[in-house]
């Protein structure tokens, strides 16, 4: 019998799923999550105990994710033969529903002040690229809300709150479904802020 990899250094769920990598089945925890409906959700856990794992499972899970074309990107089938797709269509008819703002200040763990503000722009700028379908929306109404959403992912003149807060916005305007304010967290350098709608 073939032993599966221990999946050292993976926080990416896709890659620990579609590699076959070792995993234990944590997928309740988004059922769990929908239950209790809470508007803040802090996972407090000590290093190396599967918090960034978790949050990029929580993101796969709800995310409508879309290419650079803006077509829809289905992750279901990362989803195949674990707990959550026997949970109930109450549950599964969340996913892949909301646009997911996910971001990781693992890259923040520098020297000094400027290096991390550095990674953190790096960061939120690579973000930016990821929703880069935005700009071909028609939802984007004129050419104006195109530009400030080019000349806001481009510029280091806008503090992070607020670059978190257009892309709230933008994709707030994409999808046309009412802000749920249900944002998830963790802590320590591999925090990872989602924001669902």
């Amino acid at each position: 019998m073939k032993v599966k990899p221990l999946p050292v250094g993976v926080d990416d769920f896709e890659q620990l799923i579609t590699n076959n990598y070792y995993f234990v089945d944590k997928t309740m925890l988004i059922r769990e999550l929908l239950e209790k409906k809470g508007d803040v959700n802090l996972f407090t856990r000590p290093r190396r105990f599967g918090k960034s794992l978790n949050m990029s499972m929580l993101r796969y899970f709800f995310e409508d994710d879309r290419n650079s074309s803006g077509e829809k990107t289905d992750h279901a089938q990362l989803f195949q033969g674990l707990s959550i797709m026997r949970s109930g269509e109450e549950y599964l008819r969340h996913m892949g529903n909301y646009p997911v703002i996910a971001l990781s200040l693992k890259a923040a763990k520098q020297e000094d002040f400027q290096q991390s503000f550095d990674a953190l722009k790096e960061t939120l700028a690579e973000e930016f690229d990821r929703h880069s379908y935005i700009l071909k929306s028609e939802c984007l109404a004129g050419r104006r809300k195109g530009n400030r959403f080019t000349r806001i992912s481009l510029t280091a003149k806008y503090t992070a709150a607020w670059i978190i807060y257009g892309i709230s916005c933008f994709l707030q305007g994409i999808f046309a479904k009412k802000a749920r304010g249900w944002k998830i967290g963790t802590v320590e350098f591999s925090v990872s802020l989602c924001r669902l709608f």
